[in-house]
């Protein structure tokens, strides 16, 4: 055989999957794998990564937020696409970078002259382009729920889309309720010539703007279909609301990122819990689709299977994070599957296109609720693989000894707080839920690699505290979770370090043939504590074919790359602030290298210091 040219093999490379060296998703791919083809930097030279470039967006006091975070938190997972990198900030303004350099080549401000801003959480942007590619567009929501279409080259609005390139997506779904909260804080799905959204709505009271999850169309902004994730009557699901609980419910919303099959016409919808989140006295039943992993017809809308993760929810149990497509081998069979990670620390795989779990769940009977006017579900279900990613009930054996003061903290609160274990709804009494809202896997999600069949998860070890507290007549619930540290209180000290023994953080390779956990690793640590503590993290995991996983996420202030095999950390840098986002990669379109990009922010549920900085890593010259 002869030998290829130098020539000949350069032209091979650039042929070779162009779409495998960008980051064109959100999840690295329509079925949020977040894996990277690309093995220029890899096990034996990732130790040599550093950093390329910075970039400064220019937010760094973001105070002025709508939700519950003290600082609004920087979690922008760009997107990458023929030379240029998309990213959204906690205002909402899109910007596009120059890959190679970070230079900035335009940027959108959807709040322009406005007198007083507004920051909010916000995951991204989604890149769409006609079938010859002449025609490319990016779409974001905006935390005061708008539909945005921006020319990706120019960063000017869509003509023809909407109204001057806006859609108001609370028309239809929030016209009774204009004051209340309706953000898109995660980018929208995609299906072929669909932009699909869902959206963040209040928490509290319990009536508010729908949770249902729609369809426009990608050119023109008409609304194409709806799909009710509280059914209305004569749908399927509609006999789970007792009486006429379904009425102007909000919550059972897709907050998170919804991941799509194109080859078979199917949208996946994480949806989240039903308002009010820890009293369900109003909504008697199992309530669905709360709480569920939903497919739907992306052509259409029409419902084609569901399963329902938690019954009846009182813990705040959303599903968290964009489902990931995988493929697994099963009874001698490649299948192609889906997962979806828990705050409840579970894994469950499904048949992707018939919803029958890989693995057996057995419904498993649970506590009752002790407080007046709640029926809590009897049982829940409890997948047999994989094994739970975090500590499901704590005794006093558990009880974090880092440090003396520590300890002792602890351990009086966890003797002042009543629990029965896995599932028990918040009591009359202060009550500990393990693991908590920040407990398990969060939006975070997961990466796969398909090549050795590992699904990496990173996870909380991290409860939460509360009592239900009687609310005055005419109150729009009847009770009202509150505690010393208020509503969303957590099972932590006065450093917010957790109550329980380490590791408080891990990052997790589970093999989807087997579902077992194949190795399980500490991801973080406490500056000042000896040991490998592990810390509370909010980010995600990219892999790549170069042997590697990357994550931020720790609230430690690092980015790290761990071997995909071992678990074992390779390399590690310094950040400016906590990276709660998650990582890209990419090959510069000019110069050949392999980047690794992230958001280094902080802010959101945890304290630390604050950045505005978005910092890229690639190998020396």
């Amino acid at each position: 055989m002869m030998a290829k040219s130098p020539v000949v093999f350069l032209l091979l490379l650039f042929a070779c999957d162009t779409q495998g060296q960008e980051w064109r998703f959100y999840g690295g791919s329509a079925g949020g794998t977040r894996f990277s083809s690309v093995q220029q930097i890899n096990r034996q030279n990732v130790g040599m990564l550093k950093r390329a470039w910075t970039y400064h967006t220019g937010e760094v006091n973001r105070t002025n937020q709508t939700d519950r975070h003290r600082i609004a938190p920087f979690e922008t997972t760009p997107v990458v696409v023929d030379g240029m990198l998309y990213l959204s900030t906690p205002s909402n303004r899109v910007i596009a970078l120059d890959t190679e350099t970070g230079r900035e080549i335009w940027q959108f401000d959807p709040q322009a002259g406005r007198a007083e801003r507004t920051y909010f959480q916000h995951r991204g942007v989604t890149y769409w382009q006609s079938e010859t590619g002449d025609d490319r567009r990016i779409l974001f929501g905006t935390f005061d729920g708008r539909l945005i279409c921006l020319n990706a080259k120019t960063g000017k609005s869509c003509p023809g889309f909407g109204t001057n390139g806006v859609v108001n997506l609370r028309t239809g779904v929030a016209d009774e309720f204009p004051q209340a909260e309706y953000a898109v804080t995660s980018p929208p799905a995609l299906y072929k010539d669909l932009v699909i959204t869902g959206a963040a709505v209040q928490e509290y009271p319990s009536r508010g703007p729908s949770g249902a999850v729609r369809a426009f169309d990608v050119r023109t902004g008409k609304l194409v279909w709806t799909f009710h994730t509280i059914p209305e009557s004569g749908e399927a699901g509609h006999e789970t609301w007792t009486d006429e609980a379904w009425k102007r419910r909000t919550g059972a919303n897709v907050w998170s990122t919804m991941s799509v099959d194109v080859e078979r016409d199917l949208v996946f919808l994480p949806i989240g819990s039903p308002s009010y989140d820890f009293y369900g006295g109003d909504r008697k039943g199992q309530n669905l689709f709360a709480n569920s992993l939903v497919a739907l017809r992306a052509s259409t809308g029409k419902l084609v299977w569901y399963f329902q993760m938690v019954h009846h929810d009182l813990w705040d149990y959303d599903m968290p994070a964009q489902p990931t497509l995988i493929t697994v081998r099963h009874n001698g069979e490649s299948v192609p599957a889906v997962a979806e990670v828990t705050k409840m620390g579970f894994v469950f795989i499904f048949d992707r296109v018939t919803g029958k779990p890989l693995f057996p769940v057995r419904e498993r009977p649970v506590p009752k609720s002790n407080v007046p006017g709640e029926v809590a579900w009897p049982t829940q279900p409890f997948p047999t693989k994989p094994s739970a990613l975090v500590r499901q009930e704590l005794n006093e054996a558990d009880i974090s000894t880092v440090t003396a003061e520590s300890h002792r903290y602890c351990m009086d609160l966890f003797h002042s707080l009543e629990t029965r274990g896995m599932y028990t709804p918040y009591g009359r009494k202060q009550t500990l839920v393990v693991p908590g809202t920040l407990g398990g896997a969060t939006w975070s999600g997961g990466s796969f690699d398909s090549e050795l069949g590992y699904f990496f998860v990173n996870v909380n070890e991290l409860g939460s505290v509360g009592a239900l507290e009687p609310q005055p007549p005419g109150a729009p619930v009847g009770y009202r979770r509150g505690a010393a540290g208020g509503e969303y209180a957590r099972f932590w000290d006065q450093n917010q370090w957790p109550c329980q023994k380490p590791p408080w953080g891990t990052l997790n390779a589970i093999d989807v043939k087997t579902g077992e956990i194949v190795w399980k690793v500490p991801l973080g640590l406490v500056d000042g504590l000896n040991g490998e503590t592990g810390a509370p993290n909010l980010g995600g995991s990219i892999a790549t074919a170069g042997g590697l996983v990357f994550i931020g996420a720790a609230t430690d202030r690092r980015f790290r790359a761990f071997d995909s095999r071992t678990g074992k950390q390779l390399w590690t840098a310094e950040l400016p602030a906590s990276a709660h986002a998650t990582p890209v990669t990419y090959v510069g379109q000019k110069s050949g290298k392999q980047f690794v990009v992230i958001a280094a922010g902080g802010g959101g549920f945890f304290r630390g210091s604050t950045s505005d900085e978005v910092v890229a890593f690639a190998l020396p010259d």
